[in-house]
């Protein structure tokens, strides 16, 4: 009995003593970073350093660095921490511009978790890529005018086929040019044959680049006044190249009656000029994506006019084809080489992750071209089996390669018009409820600076917001949310719903550091500390 009483009397004096007690946390907190969360630096940092307000153990865990693409800097740093362990360091090799993400998961030394995540910028990195980069209309700073409509429109099949015209007129015109001063065509009646044939080229590629030149820039300066159109081709690297493709293929025909060498000249600086007009030439690294796209160019040219040149040769004289297809196939042979290795390095470029080839239709197009170019590397093979013979090329064989030709010229000219890329959209939620509306917009939705602008309504007689927490997930890492920083501001959008009171805010900052499936968690406590949580998802590329 006596007993009972003791342990009755103690629990009694516990209960007591807890319920008098301050409360306290229950795990380590996050006391100061260095670099701050969205701090801009000069130059690479030294090290990562993480303060809290409790010991903390290192051996479990990890801080790590990640890099724009969510990949670590360092996969096998280590963690030092200071006497009383307040204080984990992570040193840092030197890093480029860039936006990183600090993400931490340790544990207090009394046992609870602690993690999180937060960015810092090194310099001033380029703006980060997504299927916007590719826009032609962002290129000449004027915004894009979307189709809305699942069919073409009649302006944007003619726009197409004058792509199409254009890019088969270019690797002919230029390709022609190549093997004629690649090889000499002896025999008297194969030479007017190919003097002919290379002025028609040319003057269908003078044709083609002034309605190129045309049709595009009347797409990109629609609703643009006139002094608009002038600055398009003095101001604008897109409009200063448009035009110098017009002229040089002016000059292709005074190139006619030229050397070797002024035709290899001719036909390098052309291609160079396409190859800074494209998607190449506003992917990083600019350089390398340029030269492989130059070098994909002169390959296609090489195969294309060659393959044209023997279509031609072998309806008007069947002798010179079977000489000239003895050379062609060897050339063949190395272009195609070429345009599969160019290919595949471009393409490498371009996609983060391959993944992505099956989320746009330049995916979907770059898969018919590579089975289009399969067959044309299977189509050669027998054709320079043939030739190794001594036989000369079969007519259907000849035609096939023809058609396939043609087909992948379609094709190109297609896709190099749409974005490699998925189209990130702005996120924007709207969530209605009994107990609260929630509002949630993020602009742009890309890693780099994003607005973020969230609002609260809740009923009249619940009031105000006490708290309002707002955090990023990443599905890479979702036990390392990003804690957004938010500030009350006032608004001027009418918004308002009867009965209930409007809590705004908003922030602006590197709050999405890398392209992946994020979760926002929304967490709003009310006066009466009844604690309401929304969360949505959002994708970027």
């Amino acid at each position: 009995m006596i007993m009972k009483r003791f342990t009755l009397s103690l629990m009694l004096l516990l209960s007591l003593l807890l319920w008098l007690s301050p409360i306290a946390d229950a795990h380590a907190q996050l006391l100061e970073t260095i670099p701050e969360a969205g701090e801009q630096l000069a130059a690479s940092p030294p090290s990562v350093q993480l303060t809290f307000n409790e010991a903390i153990e290192t051996s479990v865990g990890a801080i790590e660095v990640l890099d724009s693409q969510s990949r670590p800097i360092d996969p096998n740093a280590t963690i030092q921490t200071n006497a009383d362990h307040t204080q984990a360091t992570v040193a840092l090799p030197k890093l480029k511009e860039g936006v990183y993400t600090v993400t931490y998961r340790i544990i207090s030394e009394d046992g609870h978790p602690v993690n999180g995540s937060y960015v810092f910028i090194v310099g001033n990195p380029p703006e980060a890529k997504d299927a916007s980069t590719f826009d032609l209309h962002a290129q000449t700073g004027h915004a894009g005018h979307e189709a809305t409509a699942a069919q073409l429109s009649p302006a944007e099949f003619v726009l197409y086929a004058v792509r199409v015209f254009y890019y088969g007129a270019l690797l002919l015109a230029t390709g022609i040019v190549l093997w004629s001063a690649m090889i000499r065509f002896d025999r008297a009646e194969a030479q007017p044959i190919v003097q002919k044939w290379s002025l028609l080229s040319m003057r269908a590629l003078l044709f083609a680049s002034i309605l190129y030149v045309f049709f595009h820039a009347r797409e990109v300066m629609e609703g643009q006044p006139l002094d608009e159109w002038a600055r398009l081709f003095t101001r604008t690297g897109v409009g200063m190249i448009w035009l110098a493709a017009v002229v040089l293929s002016l000059i292709g025909f005074m190139i006619l009656r030229g050397g070797r060498y002024v035709r290899f000249a001719w036909v390098l600086v052309l291609l160079a000029v396409e190859s800074w007009s494209g998607h190449a030439a506003v992917n990083n690294p600019k350089a390398l994506t340029v030269a492989l796209d130059g070098v994909h160019l002169l390959a296609a040219a090489i195969w294309a006019g060659g393959l044209a040149l023997l279509l031609v040769l072998w309806f008007q004289d069947r002798k010179e084809a079977g000489r000239f297809a003895t050379r062609f196939s060897g050339g063949a042979v190395l272009s195609l080489a070429a345009l599969v290795l160019t290919g595949v390095g471009m393409t490498l470029l371009f996609l983060p992750k391959l993944s992505y080839l099956w989320l746009t239709a330049w995916g979907v197009l770059l898969a018919i071209k590579a089975g289009l170019a399969l067959l044309v590397i299977v189509a050669g093979v027998f054709l320079r089996l043939r030739v190794r013979r001594g036989d000369l090329p079969a007519p259907g064989l000849l035609k096939t390669d023809g058609l396939l030709m043609a087909c992948i010229i379609i094709i190109t000219a297609l896709f190099t018009y749409v974005s490699p890329l998925p189209p990130n959209e702005p996120v924007s939620y709207h969530q209605m409820g009994s107990k609260m509306h929630v509002s949630l917009r993020v602009t742009p939705n890309k890693p780099g600076d994003n607005k973020v602008t969230l609002k609260i309504w809740l009923p009249e007689q619940t009031g105000e917001p006490k708290s309002v927490v707002l955090r990023f997930r990443s599905e890479k890492h979702p036990d390392a949310p990003i804690d957004i920083p938010l500030e009350t501001y006032k608004d001027d959008e009418f918004d308002s719903f009867d009965g209930y009171v409007k809590a705004t805010y908003r922030t602006e900052g590197p709050y999405i550091p890398y392209p992946d499936l994020w979760t926002a968690e929304i967490r709003v406590m009310d006066k009466e500390d009844n604690e309401l949580v929304e969360t949505t998802t959002f994708r970027n590329y």
